[in-house]
């Protein structure tokens, strides 16, 4: 039973209690119940002010007053994770296998200069190629795959050696990582599969379908293929 039934149930019983009222009160099912059960009250007032005076006056105001609902930090408010620093402040110290580690790489040396979102969207189309039978089954496989000039995460083949400089933003990419393979929501990037810096303008974005902006990173995912294309 919500908070809101709860205090409006609670409000019902108390007011029948104090004068044995008969009027019939209904409840609006619009998305205000508050506005309905102020008039009815006002007519309930109007009936029987004998039995209403019974009830302390500060204690009518806390009947009538709508409970405040809050809500609970690192979430928007459609219940999603809001990817921001509250909400990585609340995920543990972050370890993991093989696929903790390379996505964790991934994050580091891919995103580790965008924000908690950003992080979080190159790891969704990491995630999303996973799933996808045009490329490998596993995340560790995604990260290093070639692609026939060269490699899919430029970190993977440039030559340098992959030292974890930055501690802090190590830390950061693994809590990431780690939320994101325990099923963390994958609604920033729509099902993307690819992305690039607007430094670039790779000859597939012309073809592929935009779906989101986030930090320095433009997100795409493939068009879908039909019998009649």
């Amino acid at each position: 039973m919500s908070v809101l039934k709860c205090w409006t149930g609670g409000m019902v019983m108390l007011l029948g209690l104090a004068g044995g009222l008969h009027a019939e009160m209904t409840v609006s099912q619009s998305n205000d119940p508050s506005a309905a059960i102020g008039m009815n009250l006002t007519a309930l007032l109007g009936q029987d002010r004998e039995g209403l005076g019974a009830v302390a006056g500060n204690r009518l105001e806390a009947i009538v007053t709508p409970p405040v609902v809050t809500r609970k930090a690192g979430k928007s408010a459609r219940g999603q994770i809001a990817y921001d620093e509250a909400w990585l402040a609340s995920q543990p110290a972050a370890t993991g296998g093989a696929d903790f580690e390379c996505l964790a790489t991934a994050l580091y040396f891919e995103a580790r200069g965008e924000g908690v979102a950003g992080q979080a969207a190159v790891a969704e189309v990491i995630l999303n190629r996973v799933e996808n039978p045009s490329f490998p089954r596993t995340v560790c496989g995604v990260v290093n795959q070639s692609n026939g000039r060269g490699c899919q995460f430029s970190y993977t083949c440039d030559g340098r050696a992959d030292r974890i400089g930055d501690r802090a933003a190590w830390i950061r990419a693994g809590k990431i990582a780690k939320a994101m393979l325990d099923g963390a929501p994958r609604a920033l990037t729509e099902g993307a599969t690819y992305f690039h810096t607007p430094a670039v303008r790779p000859s597939w974005s012309r073809r592929f379908e935009k779906t989101a902006k986030i930090g320095r990173h433009i997100f795409y995912r493939a068009p879908i293929v039909t019998a009649m294309n």
